[in-house]
């Protein structure tokens, strides 16, 4: 059986834009919470894409469903294919990444392998995913969900939800909260270079961030 929901709202561009000034990096300095596991990493290098989580769930060796969702995702989206612990099956390979990469599709993250890696490159389409696998998924036809919470490295993502993608990781982000979060990390990318500037100057780190003044404190004569 198929579970399939409506397509979620979009995120607004102007929220994209601003988000995708953002290293989920910094983001990691105020946030703990909403990342998804590090082992999901990108396999282009230098790519940083923001954008509205579109939701999969397929299991095991089933593609149909993503087959199916290349034909219902917009321009902006982020596909999260949430393979419900399958560490063995490639679902997303070099058709997939043409015919997303044609929708306007800014990345998928899948948690789990991909393939066709050489195409991923050709193509320049973001993804993140658990490493490479030669062995595929097959059009079985079986069961799968559209638009529903899944988990993604850990990580529940709702349809709908902002989501940051960068060599650093990827970070989900309820849409209420993402405007705050990336002027927050936004006002701290912009203290860094301050920071760095006073370095190049001469001051040293530990004195600017209080870092010598704690470890004298608390040192052993």
């Amino acid at each position: 059986m198929f579970d399939i929901n409506p397509m979620p709202p979009q995120i607004p561009a102007e929220l994209v834009a601003l988000l995708e000034q953002v290293e989920t990096a910094t983001v990691g300095h105020v946030l703990h919470s909403g990342f998804v596991d590090r082992r999901i990493s990108a396999v282009l290098p230098g790519k940083r894409v923001a954008g509205t989580a579109v939701t999969i769930r397929i299991p095991h060796a089933d593609s149909a469903l993503l087959h199916w969702l290349t034909a219902e995702v917009r321009p902006g989206d982020i596909v999260l294919v949430d393979r419900c612990g399958d560490d063995r099956h490639a679902c997303w390979g070099g058709v997939i990444t043409n015919v997303m990469k044609q929708a306007g599709v800014k990345a998928g993250v899948i948690d789990g392998p991909a393939t066709d890696f050489s195409e991923i490159v050709r193509v320049d389409m973001p993804i993140w995913c658990r490493g490479p696998s030669p062995i595929t998924t097959k059009l079985i036809g079986s069961e799968g969900a559209v638009n529903v919470p899944i988990s993604v490295g850990g990580q529940v993502v709702h349809p709908g939800d902002a989501v940051l993608c960068d060599e650093s990781g990827v970070i989900v982000l309820d849409p209420t909260r993402a405007r705050a979060v990336a002027e927050k990390a936004l006002q701290m990318q912009a203290a860094e270079l301050v920071l760095l500037e006073r370095l190049r100057n001469g001051e040293r780190l530990p004195d600017i961030s209080g870092a010598r003044a704690m470890v004298d404190a608390k040192r052993r004569a």
